[in-house]
């Protein structure tokens, strides 16, 4: 073990050995923790955005749900990725969080999402340096460094059970022999693979560059692991959730899943959350709703299909506006969760009849911004949708002003100086 700690202080990560002491005596600060929600089925845009501009805007009728948390959010209209086409689709899912444009398309290749990179800072700092979750199926929104999706977890009683549930002594010791035996296995492939490397032309030497980097961000997960699999897991006074087999109600599956969360950051499991909602064809089990949420999706501009749709997407809202009570109920050393966790609700389509990827939904609450206005940006010259992404990042503490396509930190929306 002593030979492995040597070589990840020489990788340059020290940062990421939780178990020292001088790191662990740092915990003073308030943790700053991040939510990132897609509607992947998108709002009606004219419904969602306001009519005015800054502070004194009149809130729109989806949000006028949110009235008592007025100055706890900003609304975002006008935005979109850098390089999306228009119409593109739900493939643009793909891109949400990371910002490459071409989803869907051959030899399109994915790069790292908002979450994960994230992550890389502060994600050892928790059990879980992230949680990704869907409302249906394994597709989320977050990506590995190397454009790989992570599957997702829709399970809410599987991600209770491991972020609450203690296993036996020899559930635990079984654990510890399966890490123990990953590093010795890694020990060996990083080997092989040096030796290799010594043998190959520029561009193997590039790829084999790549998959050591891959070997050791790992070996710092699994140290990591080892370290929280020692630890007794937080108590908490809910309930285990009981997952709801019915697909088609996705205002129940969203809420098992914003209590999930809710949980998970005020027990400091994670500071890091991703979120896929429901966009299946089954109609949800909401009074005065006849039709399939995709369908009415589609709407055509037909006033039966957009009357159902914003029963469907007002009672979305309304789950968000439960999650953002929840946070600002909840204290931690500074005050509310609310004020140390940016909730991003947002959609790849800004218009899920015809599928476009302009002018996409966004709110953003709590965190440490300004907030109480509705920033405007031109639908047809908009600043890319990764500067509110690089704000994000540094309400984290993330001190960066790139990520992906961005070219800064979006305009309007300041930071808390204290």
């Amino acid at each position: 073990m002593k030979t492995r700690r040597t070589f990840l202080r020489s990788a340059g990560i020290t940062m990421a050995l939780p178990w020292l002491e001088s790191l662990a005596a740092s915990g003073s600060k308030t943790p700053r923790r991040m939510v990132c929600i897609c509607a992947p089925l998108g709002f009606l845009p004219e419904s969602f955005i306001p009519g005015q501009s800054g502070a004194d805007y009149t809130p729109s009728p989806y949000l006028e749900p949110f009235a008592d948390f007025r100055k706890d959010f900003t609304v975002v209209s006008g935005l979109m990725h850098a390089g999306m086409s228009s119409g593109l689709g739900h493939q643009a899912s793909a891109s949400f969080l990371t910002g490459v444009p071409g989803a869907g398309r051959p030899g399109f290749r994915n790069a790292i999402s908002l979450d994960q990179l994230a992550a890389e800072s502060i994600g050892m700092e928790t059990r879980f340096p992230s949680l990704v979750l869907s409302a249906e199926g394994a597709g989320g929104l977050s990506w590995t460094r190397t454009g790989a999706l992570i599957p997702a977890d829709n399970s809410p009683s599987k991600v209770f059970a491991r972020l609450f549930l203690e296993g036996k002594g020899d559930t635990v010791r079984a654990q510890l022999q399966r890490l123990d035996d990953g590093r010795s296995i890694l020990d060996d492939l990083r080997s092989q693979a040096r030796a290799l490397s010594a043998k190959v032309g520029h561009e193997d030497r590039e790829k084999l560059d790549e998959y050591l980097t891959s070997v050791r961000e790992l070996e710092v997960r699994m140290v990591n692991d080892e370290r929280w699999a020692r630890t007794p897991k937080p108590k908490v006074d809910a309930e285990p959730p009981t997952d709801i087999s019915n697909a088609a109600d996705l205002i129940g599956r969203t809420r098992l899943l914003f209590d999930l969360s809710h949980l998970a950051l005020q027990t400091d499991s994670t500071r890091l959350i991703t979120i896929m909602l429901s966009g299946n064809t089954f109609t949800p089990p909401i009074e005065g709703v006849t039709l399939g949420h995709h369908d009415l999706s589609h709407h055509g501009k037909d006033p039966a299909k957009l009357a159902q749709l914003q029963i469907v997407e007002t009672e979305t809202l309304k789950t968000v506006r439960g999650l953002l009570a929840q946070l600002r109920q909840s204290k931690d050393a500074s005050g509310s969760l609310l004020d140390s966790t940016a909730v991003f609700l947002g959609s790849n389509l800004g218009d899920g009849s015809s599928h476009s990827t302009k002018n996409l939904p966004a709110l953003l609450a709590g965190g440490r911004f300004r907030h109480g206005q509705h920033l405007a940006f031109d639908p047809d010259s908009p600043p890319p949708l990764c500067n509110l992404y690089v704000s994000m990042l540094q309400h984290l503490g993330i001190e960066t002003d790139r990520f992906s396509s961005a070219t800064g930190t979006l305009s309007g929306l300041d930071l808390k100086t204290a």
